[in-house]
């Protein structure tokens, strides 16, 4: 016969039980993490493991950090460049617990980070090998290096229309606008913002819509920028997906990014030109203006000192020719007391030209003499 019991006195007996069979044994598990709810400032976090066959759950429990062990979840945060997030797997060592109001959950002590960081890179380099593999027109992986069509994309000499991605009201959003509004070289920019919510679920389909926006059209636009900054500096899982980093890969127009981690070098970092952090990707749009204005200053200071150089030399070509002229002109010979004779109105060069009785003029520095030539003899002076 069955025994009755009060509730009470039953939930004594199962806590007995599993106080006689798991007191003081700790226990290794692997297992999906779902419904987490994180309170950082109290320092404790609610979820539930799970284990799944396809999209089954064949198994289900609860689990806790508390203060003591949160810092857990923050070192797998900071290590992983990810939030502590549903759908992560883990391996962690826990220890099950029996409350007679709440029941039973495990409490997490440790983290295995080593297999957690390393399923997440795992899951990011097979990302990486099928966009390589299924899009090789795309993108080209050649001494460690990744080569997409978008990188290939010559930079406009001018960077100055701007389409900007971002969360609104975003530190990213602010420190970009402001670095680039108040550049030390006074430039002025045209951004165009296309907000959405750039972490979290979801957040690179939206990401793609605002892409596809732009695309449209692209030809108001000189250069894509996609920065994150503020809220979580962690939440990088938007920016490894596959669909969101192929569009980038292939996207008509330049894109920047600025994603905001100096460690963790996201997938589409890795597909456009990276620059970090918002402020780099401003600042590196004004110093890409800035070169040109150098260069095209450089060009102009070389042109006028050639220009001049020409000149110079044209001027002392110019008095030689002058000089070469004043010498050989008739009013320098004549100041030198030569004389030349003119016949007819022709200077008489070859003696043979001068006939007897004819006429001829000599003209001197300040005499013009008329005289007939009575005869013509060989001249004997050794001049």
């Amino acid at each position: 016969m069955a025994k009755r019991l009060r509730l009470s006195e039953l939930v004594n007996e199962i806590d007995d039980a599993i106080q006689n069979r798991f007191a003081g044994e700790t226990f290794w598990i692997t297992a999906e993490i779902t419904d987490v709810k994180k309170q950082t400032d109290k320092r404790w976090c609610f979820l539930k493991f799970i284990e799944k066959e396809g999209h089954l759950i064949t198994a289900e429990i609860k689990g806790v950090f508390w203060a003591n062990t949160f810092h857990n979840v923050e070192k797998f945060e900071k290590l992983s460049g990810q939030t502590f997030a549903s759908g992560l797997e883990i391996t962690c060592n826990v220890r099950v617990r029996f409350h007679k109001r709440y029941g039973i959950d495990l409490e997490v002590l440790e983290i295995d980070h080593t297999y957690s960081l390393g399923k997440l890179e795992l899951e990011k380099q097979q990302t990486l090998d099928r966009l390589v593999k299924e899009n090789p027109k795309l993108i080209r992986l050649v001494d460690g290096q990744y080569f997409t069509s978008n990188k290939s994309i010559e930079l406009p000499i001018v960077l100055q229309r701007i389409a900007l991605v971002t969360a609104p009201n975003s530190d990213g959003q602010r420190d970009f606008k402001q670095e680039i509004e108040n550049n030390q070289y006074g430039y002025a920019f045209s951004v165009s913002e296309f907000l959405t919510q750039i972490q979290g679920d979801n957040s690179s389909k939206l990401i793609i819509q605002k892409l596809k926006l732009i695309e449209a059209e692209k030809e108001n636009f000189d250069v894509v920028a996609i920065v994150r900054g503020g809220g979580s500096q962690t939440d990088f899982k938007p920016f490894d997906d596959y669909d969101l980093s192929k569009y980038v890969a292939s996207f008509p127009l330049p894109i920047l990014t600025g994603i905001g981690h100096d460690r963790n070098t996201s997938i589409v970092d890795l597909m456009a030109r990276q620059y970090k952090t918002p402020t780099k990707v401003a600042t590196n749009i004004v110093e890409h203006n800035y070169n040109f204005e150098s260069e095209i200053m450089d060009f102009k200071e070389r042109f006028f000192e050639t220009a001049e150089s020409m000149i110079d030399e044209a001027k002392d070509n110019l008095l030689q020719i002058k000089r070469t002229v004043k010498a050989y002109s008739p009013a320098t010979i004549l100041n030198k007391g030569y004389a030349i004779i003119t016949s007819n109105d022709k200077i008489i060069i070859n003696p043979k030209d001068i006939k007897p009785n004819s006429e001829i003029q000599t003209i001197l520095k300040n005499e013009l003499i008329h005289s007939t030539v009575t005869k013509k003899s060989k001249n004997e002076f050794d001049i």
